[in-house]
């Protein structure tokens, strides 16, 4: 199954930061899996890599419960494209109407009776495209000050977006679950393949719960005795400092890597290159004489919309 090439990545309708739409070519041309057992992702994210590996079999999980509820809404037909698309041309016509105060409302509405549509609307509407929660769970993202955003043209876009992840869901075996990351690693088995697109402690602040440096090094070594393939995703370095949490995983895996421009500042002086590794258990990396031997220079940037 893997390596691959993808003729196309599939662009999630959920946005977040660190979404590696840019990214997905590069982690399956350098991953060796022949997808006998379950894709495993513990931290599911946007769900781009599921989404564009897209293997028969899969068990998925995070700890934000509002991206496991809105996957599994369209995974189960619950949410359809037509759904989406008349509820945002709805709420954006309210939201072009009204202004910041309207967004603000649905906010309030989310946070007291979450919904995948208002989570979808405010996941669209908020400031530089953040997924931020407070310590008591509430969605606390500010308004992106564009009152015009829910145009038809882009209405239809997130509707495609649907439509694109369903038609890709249909007749696989995927599992959604709300869990932490132990209690889904607990469940691999020798067959399977676990992708770790885990928080970058030091760097980003989690979209859900917290993530800190115990939390980096209980993964490597629970990931270390994993009887399973494995890669993970984790920044390696910049101009200022290298990621001291990559030594721990040294001895188990190989690491590739490629480089993106770091947009998400306020100003251009704190916008800089970023080097980030790709590290895959030894016998599942594919050879650098079969893979690109230099890092790739990725325009990556963090989508807004």
């Amino acid at each position: 199954m893997l390596p691959a090439a993808p003729a196309k990545v599939v662009v999630p309708p959920i946005k977040c930061q660190g979404i590696k739409t840019k990214l997905v070519p590069f982690i399956m041309r350098h991953v060796r899996w022949e997808g006998r057992g379950r894709w495993i992702e513990p931290f599911l994210g946007s769900g781009v890599v599921l989404f564009t590996v897209q293997p028969p079999r899969a068990l998925v999980a995070d700890t934000n419960p509002h991206i496991i509820a809105f996957y599994r809404a369209l995974y189960e037909g619950k949410i359809t494209p037509q759904h989406v698309q008349e509820y945002l041309t709805a709420e954006g016509r309210k939201l072009a109407q009204i202004g910041a105060d309207y967004y603000y409302e649905v906010r309030a509405r989310f946070n007291a009776h979450p919904n995948p549509l208002d989570f979808l609307f405010l996941n669209r509407a908020s400031f530089n495209g953040l997924m931020r929660f407070n310590q008591k769970g509430a969605f606390n993202v500010p308004f992106c000050r564009k009152p015009e955003r829910f145009r038809p043209a882009y209405v239809t876009k997130i509707a495609n977006q649907v439509a694109n992840v369903q038609r890709v869901m249909a007749g696989k075996t995927w599992e959604f679950r709300v869990a932490d990351w132990r209690e889904t690693l607990a469940m691999v088995r020798p067959e399977d393949f676990v992708y770790l697109d885990p928080p970058y402690a030091g760097r980003h602040a989690d979209y859900y719960s917290r993530w800190g440096e115990e939390d980096a090094k209980q993964l490597a070594e629970v990931a270390a005795q994993l009887p399973c393939g494995l890669a993970l995703s984790l920044w390696k370095e910049n101009k200022f400092r290298r990621n001291p949490y990559l030594a721990a995983w040294a001895s188990f895996t190989v690491e590739r890597t490629f480089e993106h421009f770091y947009h998400l500042g306020a100003t251009e002086n704190l916008r800089h290159t970023m080097t980030e590794a790709l590290l895959i258990k030894r016998e599942y990396a594919v050879p650098r004489t079969a893979a690109p031997s230099t890092p790739e220079q990725l325009p990556l940037a963090f989508p807004t919309d």
